[in-house]
């Protein structure tokens, strides 16, 4: 058994928030620890992960200040400069161009495992970042001291302040007691990548159909990264279908804005939930990412959201560390969970909104829905209004 005191931050849980989260606090001068229970899995280039993000400008706007934006660029990053929302009952479009908003982009499509690889990549560089893997969170105490963490390897951690990172099923979470308000959509989103007959324009598309939003994510390859969501039993129809009947599907459910849909790669389907931690914070214990809040992915802001927990958290530190104080101090955390919460909390209930006017046929949402966009669409400040929202600008 191994005891590790002087730490002034231990992370449960090293996905791309909990990686993050400790390169924030060891940029700010902290010791840390990360724990996590998988070593994660080199990145292939030949290997496309099913799993992408729309990242938001501000989200590699962090990554960039904790120097690890640059090789997830150099590796694969597409970047999108418009942004097509129609809904299938018809009426007009919103469209976001990245010239009249007066940006290079509107944001990037990155892989999941490209991400957690060059995190991972920083991590392993830093020393003041220590790494317990393969290993799991078993037990945790708070004293007036901090917090007493306990590994199943039998390591033994004091920090003054834990973070919980370690995903919707959060072992933190439940250790501390935190209720959270959830809901099942009854919907799976079916993701895979495709390869149509008109290139995609760098355009990042999604059309609303009563069954629920369909996004085509522009790639680097030229293919398109779909996320097509769909009730359960439906979502196990198409999985099932061979790939000439899946794109044909595909092709009519997207109106054939790209032309046919030719290719489709292997498929996978996850299911959609929100889950809203009722609190983020408990004495010295804080959660981050999905642990806190599970969103609907239908404006790709899951990611970006826990990213935001990341940079105002080392907002706040740094601003400590610079002034001599405590940056884990009760009024500094309290304050950073209360916004985040509030932020978290409406973009959570927003989207679920969203999804329910949009993700239906009854006569009145049908009749209004697209002249809503519409009207967005021929409102410029409306329009950057937002575009900034959703950007985290």
């Amino acid at each position: 058994m191994s005891r590790r005191g002087g730490l002034d931050a231990v992370v449960i849980g090293a996905g791309v928030v909990g990686a993050a989260t400790a390169l924030a606090l060891a940029e700010a001068g902290l010791r840390v620890a990360i724990v996590e229970a998988h070593e994660p899995a080199p990145w292939r280039a030949e290997a496309p992960d099913l799993r992408v993000y729309a990242f938001a400008p501000d989200a590699s706007a962090l990554l960039e200040q904790l120097h690890v934006w640059p090789a997830v660029r150099a590796a694969r990053a597409q970047a999108y400069r418009r942004m097509r929302v129609w809904d299938a009952a018809g009426g007009s479009e919103l469209r976001f161009d990245a010239d009249a908003l007066g940006r290079d982009s509107l944001g990037h499509i990155v892989e999941h495992s490209l991400l957690v690889d060059r995190l991972w990549q920083r991590v392993r560089g830093d020393a003041r970042i220590e790494i317990f893997c393969p290993d799991k969170l078993s037990a945790l105490k708070q004293d007036d001291e901090g917090v007493k963490v306990e590994l199943q390897s039998g390591s033994r951690l004091q920090a003054k302040f834990v973070f919980g990172a370690d995903g919707a099923v959060s072992r933190v979470r439940d250790l501390l007691g935190i209720e959270s308000d959830a809901h099942d959509y009854g919907q799976r989103g079916v993701v895979a990548y495709v390869r149509t007959a008109m290139p995609h324009e760098d355009t990042a598309w999604q059309r609303f159909l009563p069954s629920g939003p369909l996004a085509f994510l522009p790639c680097a390859d030229g293919r398109s990264s779909i996320v097509w969501t769909l009730p359960t039993a439906e979502a196990e129809r198409v999985l099932a279908l061979d790939d000439a009947a899946f794109c044909r599907e595909l092709t009519r459910a997207f109106d054939a804005r790209l032309g046919d849909v030719l290719e489709v790669s292997s498929r996978a389907a996850f299911p959609l939930r929100r889950q809203l931690a009722k609190t983020m914070l408990v004495g010295c214990v804080a959660l981050v990412g999905d642990a806190a809040h599970a969103v609907h992915p239908l404006a790709g802001q899951g990611v970006n959201l826990g990213l935001r927990d990341v940079a105002a958290l080392r907002t706040s530190v740094e601003e400590a560390t610079r002034r001599g104080l405590d940056p884990f101090s009760a009024h500094r955390m309290q304050r950073w969970a209360r916004e985040r919460y509030s932020e978290n909390a409406m973009a959570a209930y927003g989207f679920e909104a969203i999804n329910r006017v949009f993700s239906n046929d009854a006569l009145l949402p049908t009749l209004l829905r697209g002249h809503v966009l519409g009207l967005a669409g021929r409102l410029p400040p409306l329009t950057h209004l937002l575009w900034k929202r959703a950007a985290g600008l």
